[in-house]
């Protein structure tokens, strides 16, 4: 695995780079205390040739809000044949603004067609709303 490649929580590579785990994880832990428990936070670690490292956390996944939103638990297996639920284009707005930072869009609507391209792939009918 690379330097700064994106892992989830339990997958830290940071033992095998001789980096101090427990600092890690209290740092880790102190920068994120406002989020939900359980809510994945990407996030993008460089571990430096002293041992150092710095990360940055990204918001959680596009897909994680929207299924929220929806309230579904997974997308559909088959999507385009088999509908997941459904999600208001207003939901899709609010999560574009969170997400905003994270994503290639000049713009709220271009940010929101992004969003909304993710849930249809998801299998979820956009309404109006």
């Amino acid at each position: 695995m690379e330097f700064g490649v994106i892992v989830r929580r339990d997958q830290w590579p940071l033992g095998q780079r001789g980096v101090n785990i427990m600092g890690f994880v209290k740092e880790f832990n102190a920068r994120t205390e406002k989020e939900v428990k359980g809510t994945p936070l990407p996030t993008v670690i460089t571990v430096y040739q002293d041992k150092s490292f710095t990360f940055v956390t990204k918001t959680p996944p596009a897909t994680h809000y929207i299924k929220q939103a929806a309230g579904i638990t997974s997308g559909s297996k088959m999507t385009g044949r088999e509908v997941a639920g459904k999600i208001k284009r207003s939901q899709l707005r609010e999560i574009a603004e969170k997400k905003m930072k994270d994503l290639n869009a000049n713009d709220l609507d271009a940010a929101t067609k992004i969003i909304e391209g993710s849930a249809r792939a998801m299998g979820l009918n956009v309404v109006e709303g």
